[in-house]
């Protein structure tokens, strides 16, 4: 297998669990990932948040860690990346409203090139218009956008994952385990025990 070159793509308040865990996993196993948000450079911060799921109506949110970006986002050529990572949280609410952002979730969908997008990770890729008959997973409350963007809306268990075309989407980070995994398939990463 030859390593991967992934961007990853984060926000403030992204969810916390949703940024940490995808960016360091995909480079344990040997990929190059550089993390972006628009508006800031390599060395800059976002804030992330904590969700978790306490019996509520919705999830809780507390305050998460700092999470270091390792590339500027005005500085990438998506041309030059093999697959896109989407972190979940309240990021993509706002992230949806840059049209760079947009042109580079379409970039990735229209070239098939795999993208693993999580929880609200949906509403970047129901604004871009690129889950039209495509099977799509995410946080339930997205479920209305992935509907309104002709997806199909995946009401899977929360530690599930479903991968259709070159998408791997989930609903929150309980999925963890086998929304990385189904990514790696897609990858063609292999790791041998």
């Amino acid at each position: 297998m030859a390593a991967k070159k992934i961007l990853f793509l984060t926000g403030d308040f992204a969810e916390d669990y949703e940024t940490m865990v995808p960016f360091q996993a995909l480079q344990a196993v040997g990929h190059t990932v550089d993390a972006v948000c628009p508006g800031k450079r390599a060395g800059e911060r976002v804030k992330t948040a904590i969700h978790d799921f306490e019996g509520d109506q919705t999830y809780s949110e507390k305050p998460g860690h700092q999470f270091t970006l390792n590339a500027a986002f005005d500085d990438i050529d998506a041309s030059q990346y093999d697959a896109l990572a989407i972190a979940g949280g309240r990021a993509p609410e706002y992230l949806r409203l840059d049209a760079k952002v947009i042109d580079l979730v379409r970039h990735f969908a229209q070239g098939n090139k795999p993208i693993a997008a999580i929880c609200h990770a949906a509403q970047l890729l129901a604004a871009a218009d690129v889950i039209r008959g495509k099977r799509i997973s995410a946080y339930p409350a997205c479920a209305p956008e992935v509907k309104l963007a002709g997806g199909d809306y995946a009401d899977i268990p929360i530690d599930a994952a479903v991968t259709d075309a070159n998408f791997v989407t989930a609903p929150a980070w309980p999925a963890h385990p086998e929304w990385l995994r189904q990514f790696l398939v897609l990858l063609g990463t292999r790791i041998e025990l």
